[in-house]
């Protein structure tokens, strides 16, 4: 898959394969909703002949799950008229023609206001799928308060040759570092090579501030660790290293949601981990479009437990480089 910007598999590890909410289903999810679903056979994926009908399904199904991650954020799409085979872009500006999609207004880096693409609600999101979007990513802020990020996330991109266990090394590294200035961190699959470890930030804090904290944390693992790690986007020098993204940590920048498909072969998903559970996955795109509903119908409740009731912040990180005793902090 290529993405253009515009506007700016492996199976479950625990072996179920079933197809739940998919293929099942899909008459019935043409018709689910506010939203008429067009050419619902026509095939999205062609490497595993899953149709745009199995993708409306695939989101039905794990709308509970899905929708708290977007809902009222300014949100960033890839869409794939043509399928995820084809070239697809991104889009965050509000496509014309929305009747449930709500949009709000930010200001740009030109100072100008333009209107971006905000889901309120399953109306919403299935409107976006109608219009042939395969991920959801949203900003790290709500719309109604952009300039204040209650995310950070490091994002773990392994370069050629990085075996997989260095990723889960690496994740678990900087969920150390972390926990050293007092932050609690979550790790998902990011549904490509990586994973994401997140970071709930309760109040928001501003971008500026997120932003220099996780370049710091990120140039600090690449400068201990030079031959594992890497803290610049050049692609020359990620042969063999983990780049640490942190530049996902200002404003405008998004990351893929908990939960989304991925347009890349095999329908893979972004999926959130138990700590526990990452020495269990193989990949980070482990989970899909057919064992990710099979896996949360046996969970029931979000691998990451009640992580909107988590309050830290980083009023606290400069004591610590002070040597004082950060604060305690709810797990």
């Amino acid at each position: 898959m290529s993405v253009a910007v515009l506007g700016a598999t492996e199976p479950d590890p625990t072996g179920d394969r079933g197809m739940p909410g998919t293929r099942q289903n899909a008459s019935s999810a043409a018709k689910a909703g506010p939203t008429a679903l067009t050419s619902p056979g026509r095939v999205v994926y062609p490497d595993a002949g899953i149709r745009k009908q199995d993708v409306f399904a695939y989101y039905r199904t794990m709308l509970p799950w899905l929708l708290p991650e977007i809902a009222g954020r300014p949100l960033s799409i890839v869409r794939c008229p043509q399928g995820a085979g084809r070239p697809c872009f991104f889009q965050k500006h509000l496509p014309a023609g929305m009747q449930h999609v709500a949009a709000v207004p930010i200001e740009e880096q030109n100072g100008a206001n333009a209107d971006y693409i905000v889901v309120r609600d399953a109306a919403g999101l299935f409107e976006l799928v109608q219009f042939n979007a395969l991920e959801f990513h949203p900003w790290g802020a709500r719309a109604d308060t952009p300039d204040q990020a209650d995310r950070m996330v490091f994002d773990l991109d392994p370069g050629a040759g990085v075996p997989w266990a260095r990723v889960i090394a690496a994740a678990r590294q900087v969920r150390r570092r972390l926990r050293g200035v007092g932050l609690t961190s979550f790790v998902r699959t990011s549904g490509g090579k990586g994973l994401h470890v997140v970071v709930p930030l309760r109040p928001a804090c501003p971008w500026p501030q997120v932003k220099a904290f996780a370049r710091t944390l990120a140039e600090s693992m690449a400068a201990a660790d030079p031959l594992a790690y890497v803290a610049t986007a050049s692609k020359r020098l990620r042969t063999g290293r983990i780049f640490i993204d942190y530049l996902r940590n200002g404003r405008g920048a998004t990351s893929v949601a908990s939960f989304s498909l991925r347009a890349r072969p095999g329908a893979p998903v972004a999926m959130p981990l138990r700590w526990e559970e990452l020495a269990r996955v193989r990949r980070g795109d482990a989970y899909d479009i057919i064992s990710a509903p099979r896996r949360m119908t046996r969970m029931r409740r979000h691998p990451w437990g009640d992580v909107d009731r988590i309050h830290q912040d980083l009023a606290h990180v400069a004591a610590c480089r002070g040597g004082r005793k950060p604060p305690k902090r709810e797990a």
